[in-house]
């Protein structure tokens, strides 16, 4: 059963043209928003497991911003000739925010759309998972997988990192505004740190 994306698909072009020809729909505030729609994955994570989790957001000196966080991983099955496939997260949309309502919003007052809007939105993205299973990375770019999942050893930690680097006509972030909004996630301790 399909309950956030449809694991039949691993990427919705329609739906990622559709998120870059509007931008300030998808993406109110730029690149603040972007780092909200990560983080509230991982504070679902942390809400499902019944515990108080874990995130770092980070801005690197490449323009690019990290989301680590202390979850699960994202899901991962294996397809019939035993190869990982994971969840679409990042290049199709989230049936819970695209197909009905009611919306659901963002510390910033916007409606939560999904990763797939951070992704579409980018110029690129590294989705690293790692699970209790084994870990990898896949890389996209504009919201479309330019690798497939690349495995590398586990470090005995779970959880996902989202790195991206927004397109650079979004809005940038205002750390302290960010910080608010941040603190408003229920289930989460969350670090700052900004790009030396």
């Amino acid at each position: 059963m399909n309950t956030t994306h449809d694991w039949a698909a691993e990427v919705d072009l329609e739906h990622l043209e559709l998120v870059r020809r509007d931008p300030g729909r998808y993406a109110p505030g730029g690149v603040t928003h972007l780092v909200l729609e990560v983080v509230a994955y991982a504070d679902d994570e942390a809400e499902a497991a019944g515990r108080r989790g874990s995130c770092t957001v980070a801005s690197h000196p490449d323009g690019s911003v990290s989301v680590t966080d202390d979850g699960r991983g994202t899901d991962t099955r294996r397809d019939e000739h035993g190869r990982p496939v994971r969840k679409p997260v990042m290049a199709t949309k989230d049936l819970r925010f695209f197909d009905g309502p009611p919306a659901v919003y963002l510390p910033d007052g916007a409606p939560r759309r999904g990763m797939s809007v951070v992704a579409a939105l980018s110029e690129w993205l590294a989705h690293t998972n790692r699970r209790a299973d084994g870990a990898w990375t896949q890389r996209y770019e504009h919201g479309i997988p330019v690798t497939d999942l690349v495995g590398h050893p586990g470090d005995g930690t779970t959880g996902t990192t989202v790195r991206f680097r927004p397109d650079p006509a979004l809005t940038g972030v205002q750390a302290a505004d960010l910080r608010r909004m941040l603190s408003a996630f229920g289930h989460l301790e969350v670090d700052v740190r900004t790009a030396d």
